[in-house]
């Protein structure tokens, strides 16, 4: 989350602006900027750009089979890498299609940029053929949008839709431009002027909130430092690590931040929230001192927000202002780039001890970390295996992790296997672990694997997807086996809408009402994932003993010719726990303590 001093790269002095037409004009920006690969599909209103991307450029273009599809890929792309990603679509379904991906980016953070044909400018407001205000579409969803009509407008809009998704808070921006534009002729001016009245992020926070923090910390008795995702899309977790050995501070890592701090870290006590571990949701619960970093105190970790964190007193550093006290009312509101601030904030802290008590040292939270660690050894994760004989997903994900390793990455798709991949895969580096996480987007998983493979093309990269999610994007994996992407894909197939399942188990006396989708157990497999897998040119296994998991993963790790599916049959009465109810207060946590045993599948 950091503002580059240079947004825009120089070119080479020339006497005469070159001529070029719009769509050359756009591959040229695109090249000037940085960007090496890109996913898209053709349509009428980006023909021109499409002939040029053919013929003028060495951008490597990935060819989707869903504009959202594009979208997820290039977010998948973005966040393993910090890069900004790019997708292109046509105008009104092309650009619809899209709409998904951009609101999920949105949620999470991520730096997308949108490219979409428009229709001739002089048609535009005819109901054109294929037609539609997608700048109005996404207003709410983007952090701005430029439309450009005229080809001279053309570098200086994706070159400020960049700058804008790339700084303060990352996030998606999109570039419409008209095929009139794209077709025309002008002058490629560069570096172009980038016109952007009151777009100032803040990155540099206010050196007397952070001392207040830091005199915070070294008074409290029971600090947390609550870290969101906004600390890897600010590449913080160095100095994050430094903050909590130097301070001696426990650490939580929500759902968007696994990975920003190692799980085998000492001081580390797992996710937070609904489904996370009750060190964690407890630590926070019953802290004198939450420092939060790049969270935006969601509802999925603060549960009923009126009893959360009773106790504490917050310091909320974010460089987005509009999160500050949003939700939770912030004592030390710190507005600044995550990076920045804890450098900051280690000056300040060590400044702070040496002015208190010179000899005294790191202030003692021994009693605090007794109580943190008894917990941790009393309620660690776990889960029964299932009297159905099928198998558990929770192992089948655990082993995912152990035989890969750390060094991978991990595209989740939503649900409960989403959830199980959060808790049971150690994650040991930032950018390893990618999920829809605010938005919770189905379909989310294929497409990003896709990308992350695309940006990261040495690690090895799993989809772990469930078989509802599965349906929606699997057309991806054409794309993978023509362009040479061997992602991994496991499928944890229970045969149901999991999360919805376990609501309905639990909330909705057991009535399934709509959740059984037929593709595993008992049923004809509607549709057979081996016989798809083997259809799009991949290889396809299908699992459904415990003895067979490790061959299975093995066999996946060491096939990099062509994509992968492996179909794991797993029990669909398996459930996602701990687990606090939604609306219901942390504290509902203590009771589960006390009732851990009964916790189990059904």
């Amino acid at each position: 989350m950091t503002t580059e001093t240079t947004p825009v790269p120089s070119a080479p002095a020339s006497a005469e602006p070159e001529m070029l037409t719009g769509s050359g004009a756009i591959i040229r920006t695109l090249e000037l900027l940085g960007v090496t690969d890109v996913f898209g599909i053709p349509g009428g209103a980006v023909i021109p750009l499409y002939d040029e991307l053919m013929t003028q450029t060495k951008i490597r273009h990935i060819l989707v089979r869903h504009e959202q599809g594009a979208g997820h890929a290039a977010e998948g792309y973005a966040s393993a890498t910090g890069r900004v990603g790019v997708a292109i679509a046509t105008s009104g379904p092309g650009a619809t299609n899209l709409v998904t991906a951009i609101a999920d980016a949105y949620m999470d953070s991520v730096p997308l940029l949108a490219i979409t044909g428009q229709v001739f400018s002089t048609s535009m407001g005819t109901d054109a053929f294929q037609e539609a205000d997608i700048i109005g579409i996404t207003m709410p969803i983007t952090k701005h949008s430029f439309l450009a009509r005229r080809a001279e407008e053309i570098p200086a809009a994706i070159a400020s839709a960049y700058h804008i998704a790339s700084t303060g808070r990352p996030g998606p921006v999109l570039v419409d431009i008209t095929k009139d534009a794209q077709q025309n002729l002008a002058p490629f001016i560069w570096p172009p002027k980038l016109d952007l009245p009151g777009y100032r992020p803040i990155v540099k926070a206010h050196g007397k909130q952070v001392q207040v923090a830091a005199q915070l910390l070294l008074n409290a008795k029971k600090p947390v430092l609550y870290v969101g995702g906004g600390v890897i899309r600010a590449k913080a977790s160095p100095e994050l690590l430094v903050l909590a050995e130097t301070t001696g501070a426990p650490v939580v890592t929500t759902l968007m931040a696994r990975g920003a701090f190692p799980d085998s870290h000492p001081q580390h006590l797992g996710m937070p929230g609904m489904h996370g571990t009750v060190p964690a949701v407890l630590a926070l619960q019953e802290s004198d001192l939450i420092i939060s970093f790049g969270a935006r105190f969601d509802d999925r970790v603060t549960g009923k927000i009126s009893e959360f964190a009773p106790n504490a007193k917050i310091v909320h550093v974010d460089v987005d202002p509009a999160e500050i006290s949003k939700i939770r009312l912030a004592d030390v509101p710190i507005v600044g780039d995550a990076k920045d601030v804890i450098a900051d904030l280690i000056v300040a802290w060590q400044e702070a001890v040496q002015a208190a008590a010179p000899d005294a040292g790191v202030p003692d939270t021994a009693e605090w970390w007794t109580y943190l660690r008894g917990l941790k050894d009393e309620f660690p994760l776990g889960f029964t295996e299932p009297t159905d004989g099928l198998l558990a997903p929770q192992y089948v994900i655990q082993r995912i992790g152990e035989l890969t390793g750390p060094e991978a990455v991990y595209a989740a798709g939503v649900g409960q296997h989403q959830m199980w991949a959060a808790q049971y895969i150690k994650y040991e580096r930032p950018n390893s672990w990618l999920n829809s996480g605010g938005a919770g987007t189905m379909g989310y998983s294929v497409p990003a694997a896709m990308g992350a493979k695309v940006a990261e093309p040495d690690r090895v990269v799993w989809s772990i997807d469930g078989d509802g999610c599965f349906q929606m994007t699997n057309q991806e994996l054409a794309t993978c086996t023509i362009n040479k992407i061997p992602i991994k894909v496991a499928i944890i197939n229970n045969s149901s809408l999991g999360m919805v399942r376990q609501w309905q188990s639990l909330f909705y006396d057991g009535r399934h009402s709509f959740t059984d989708l037929n593709t595993g157990h008992g049923t004809a497999m509607v549709p057979d994932f081996i016989k798809m897998a083997d259809a799009y040119g991949a290889l396809g296994i299908r699992v459904t003993s415990k003895d067979q998991v490790d061959d299975a993963i093995k066999l996946a790790l060491a096939t990099n010719d062509r994509p992968v599916v492996i179909d794991f049959i797993v029990s669909p009465g398996a459930m996602v726990w701990p687990m606090v109810p939604q609306g219901v207060s942390n504290s509902f946590v203590q009771y589960a303590k006390d009732h851990a045993p009964t916790w189990g599948d059904e």
